[in-house]
């Protein structure tokens, strides 16, 4: 029960990480400006983007260590292309 409560929290993480990023690049590609959502960007941004390493290393355990699900590999390779897609946006 331990691993499948971990796998569920893992997916869940990486969604969650991976929906902060599109949500923040689907609002810069249409140019949304207001205040609230200008403090919250800042405010998330850098905890979101911690997480993201943390992430990576920890599923990259969890691959390695546990019985592959689908949706975890799902989840995983979002996360690795949302992380090459953000590193990339710095240079």
């Amino acid at each position: 029960m331990n691993k499948l409560s971990t796998n569920r929290n893992l997916i869940i993480a990486n969604f969650t990480v991976v929906s902060y990023f599109i949500l923040i690049g689907l609002i810069s590609m249409y140019k949304i400006d207001a205040v609230l959502i200008s403090v919250f960007k800042e405010i998330f941004t850098i905890p979101f983007l911690i997480a993201q390493i943390i992430l990576l290393v920890i599923g990259t355990l969890f691959l390695i260590k546990n019985k592959k699900s689908t949706l975890t590999i799902v989840s995983f390779l979002s996360l690795v292309i949302c992380s090459i897609i953000t590193i990339n946006s710095f240079f």
